[in-house]
């Protein structure tokens, strides 16, 4: 029997029927709404509704759906997870398993369901981050000293070390985090006692529902409460963004590992071959982490155009916002371990990066550099050099191969200290400022990366 039957004197198209229920993919809940209805339950008990041997038995039915889910799954008839939960708790204790619903509806129940799997979602995220960003951490401090080109517009731009382009990520990444604690922070408070629309109809001690559950409070208004999705969309929305810092990441490793590049070696356990051509090693694993961004953006889009129209409260248009929720969830606890694991298992090759940093004119800003503290104003420092590197380029070489007559042709203020100013080591150490490139700021920054890194994990281990 459905939970709103009475009303009804003809039964649904069998067609409709099959095609609105949403229990196929809204049982993913189960576990949510189980916590949910025991909460609901013990609050029904101390409001008089249940007796004490009633509320025993609620609460024994529903742990034994809980240790049994396997076994009852297979439901062809139930037409969401809290009319499933109904219909098998009433199967097990009779009745009294009816007064369950007394005093809320599906509204909430879904709502309240949803905050709970995405706070959950929100806390997994928190901890494949963390994994992620210690493994980076990790490749980091190993390559302490080790040099490779930086880039812009995918042109080599100026020496950086390895650390410090690796620290990039683990920056991303850690405003990645910040955006999912702020999303769980925002979504924790509880719709449990917001009725159908306008509230529940007993007196229910609200806060010792939402305390039960981990909540930080009840919802402050029912209409907002039952259809207010905010709360998946920015996990989506949050996801997106982690999403692209991936993408964004695994394709610069896809670039390197090229042979154009041979700046690392694909590890064999995050690679796989041809079936046509014995010498390839493709490196899928970072290919479907790229590819499955689109997956993760196109259900945040999906699920903001879903809400855009809505009137209050309620409507069915709300359970589309359920799949693309358990999507852009699922999609994000294959990502993370992935990365992690290729993160851990990759090679770098450091001579080759270092030969690339040696070469291309990556030593002009240190170039101009030095011509700025023998006081030459930037402007005309820049055109000198620029003028050092045209003729490098008819002469096919790099700038400490000039001699410094022909320098100083170029402009009096060169001397003999400039070579040592354009050496690779001094290129680095040129960028001595807080969140530069140079030696000494990198160990600095590895140091801080490490202790931001336990602080996150720390508050993932108490979140959980």
């Amino acid at each position: 029997m459905k939970m709103w039957s009475g009303r009804f004197r003809q039964p649904l198209d069998p067609e409709f029927e099959r095609w609105q229920r949403s229990f196929p993919f809204d049982q993913q809940l189960l576990t949510e709404e189980l916590a949910a209805s025991r909460a609901h339950a013990r609050a029904l008990g101390t409001a008089g509704v249940l007796t004490k041997v009633e509320l025993e038995q609620i609460l024994s039915g529903l742990e034994y759906i809980g240790k049994n889910t396997d076994s009852l799954l297979d439901d062809d008839e139930a037409e969401d997870v809290h009319h499933f939960v109904e219909k098998q708790l009433t199967a097990k204790i009779g009745e009294v398993g009816l007064k369950l619903h007394t005093g809320r509806s599906r509204n909430e129940q879904i709502a309240t369901d949803l905050r709970l799997y995405v706070r959950k979602a929100c806390d997994d995220v928190q901890e494949g981050i963390t994994k992620l960003v210690s493994a980076i951490l990790d490749q980091a401090e190993g390559a302490e000293g080790a040099v490779m080109p930086s880039y812009t517009h995918l042109q080599r731009a100026e020496p950086v070390l390895v650390s410090h382009w690796l620290l990039a990520y683990c920056e991303m990444l850690l405003r990645d985090a910040s955006r999912f604690a702020d999303c769980r922070k925002r979504l924790n408070l509880c719709p449990l006692g917001s009725g159908a629309i306008a509230g529940a109809t007993l007196v229910l001690d609200r806060a010792a529902i939402a305390k039960e559950l981990g909540f930080d409070a009840p919802t402050a208004n029912s209409l907002d409460a039952t259809s207010d999705r905010d709360f998946a969309m920015e996990f989506a929305q949050a996801s997106s963004v982690l999403a692209v810092h991936l993408s964004r990441w695994a394709e610069e490793f896809i670039l390197f590992a090229t042979q154009e590049f041979g700046f690392i070696a694909l590890p064999e356990t995050y690679s796989t071959g041809s079936s046509a051509m014995p010498q390839k090693q493709n490196p899928d694993a970072l290919e479907l982490i790229r590819g499955k961004a689109a997956r993760v953006i196109a259900a945040g889009q999906n699920l903001l155009i879903a809400a855009k129209g809505l009137p209050l409260a309620y409507n069915k248009d709300l359970q589309e916002t359920q799949e693309p929720v358990f999507d852009v969830a699922a999609t994000m606890r294959g990502i993370l371990p992935v990365a992690a694991g290729f993160m851990r298992d990759v090679k770098f090759k450091f001579d080759a990066m270092q030969r690339a940093s040696e070469t291309g004119f990556m030593n002009s800003m240190a170039a101009a550099t030095y011509l700025v503290r023998k006081g030459v104003p930037f402007r005309r420092a820049h055109e000198f050099v620029a003028n050092a590197v045209r003729l490098c380029v008819e002469r096919k070489c790099e700038l400490a191969d000039l001699k410094l007559e022909e320098l100083q042709g170029i402009a009096p203020q060169f001397e003999n200290d400039f070579y040592a100013g354009v050496a690779l080591k001094a290129t680095l150490d040129c960028h001595d400022v807080s969140g530069g490139t140079a030696t000494a700021r990198v160990r600095q920054s590895v140091a801080a990366m490490r202790s931001r890194v336990a602080a996150l994990a720390g508050e993932a281990h108490a979140c959980a």
